[in-house]
């Protein structure tokens, strides 16, 4: 079709309408002008409305922009757990005799349950984290759970850190022996300033076996002094090891929960930040624990 001015038929099936001159004119461009200037303005409200629903609602991950979201530890159910037989007699000569008597301890330390197998076989084979290391995990979570129920903390973001940390436990030729005991020792770099932290010697090279430096340590990778207040014996050997998987993740619950409730992005992003101090890090943690959390649903 031609849309030259001499051309007098067109897509209005006939002749083509009268230009419109003056006013008539005039007013059609403003319409237009109008009209265009309400497609802006809507858009610009709806970007607008939708940056502030994000920001206030709560769809952005964290305070300062649009990041990966915090990880679902709340919504993770407490993993089920078994007492062995020994532990159920333990129990049952807790129970109190009369109305006197002292109530049952619920502490998950005092009776050391065990994570239930059948579902420890499943989640690992779900989530591909090993059974021995996602049983810590798992403790870690009913413990906390127990100890400070209003912070929210769940395994699935223990375990994300885990696997950032040292492939849980598996760092190097490093593997997780049956009682959890990393072998070998996984020690991290000398912090000397070299491109990370400058940390002098704090526990005479006990830990690390460097009395220079400060190295991080385990399958959390603690460095000696953070250790040294946040030390924890989860399996009940009377030993708090930071090579030992159950004490060290127990250990990782704690110094979590010590920033407050994670239970919302904002607390759950904080806590991730106080254990390593790099926004791209706590990205990373809560996107393998949204990985993990999804692979259970």
């Amino acid at each position: 079709m031609s849309w030259d001015d001499d051309s007098d038929a067109d897509d209005y099936d006939g002749r083509r309408p009268e230009r419109a001159t003056g006013r008539a004119a005039a007013w059609r461009v403003t319409r237009r002008v109008l009209g265009y200037a309400g497609v802006v303005a809507g858009v610009g409200a709806l970007v607008v409305g939708t940056i502030f629903a994000a920001n206030v609602v709560g769809l952005a991950a964290k305070p300062g922009g649009f990041e990966a979201p915090g990880a679902k530890g709340p919504s993770v159910e407490l993993p089920p757990v078994t007492l062995t037989p020994e532990q159920d007699e333990a129990a049952d000569e807790q129970l109190p005799t009369n109305e006197e008597s002292a109530p049952v301890s619920s502490s998950a330390g005092s009776l050391m349950p065990g994570i239930d197998p059948e579902w420890a076989t499943v989640t690992a084979a779900a989530t591909g984290i090993p059974e021995r290391a996602l049983t810590a995990y798992a403790f870690a979570h009913v413990s906390i759970a127990d100890e400070q129920p209003e912070c929210g903390l769940a395994w699935i973001t223990i375990a994300a850190i885990g696997e950032i940390e040292s492939g849980h436990g598996s760092h190097g030729d490093t593997i997780l022996d049956e009682n959890g005991h990393a072998q070998p020792a996984i020690i991290g770099r000398a912090l000397d300033g070299d491109g990370v932290a400058k940390i002098e010697d704090t526990d005479d090279g006990v830990l690390d076996g460097d009395d220079k430096w400060d190295r991080a340590v385990g399958p959390m990778q603690f460095i000696p002094s953070t250790w040294e207040k946040w030390a924890s014996d989860a399996n009940g050997d009377d030993v708090a090891d930071p090579n030992q998987i159950d004490d060290a993740a127990l250990a990782t619950a704690r110094y979590l929960c010590a920033s407050g409730p994670m239970t919302s992005v904002e607390g759950w992003r904080a806590a991730v930040f106080s254990y390593n101090h790099d926004n791209d890090y706590v990205d990373k943690v809560a996107q393998v624990a949204n990985e993990f959390a999804a692979a259970v649903e």
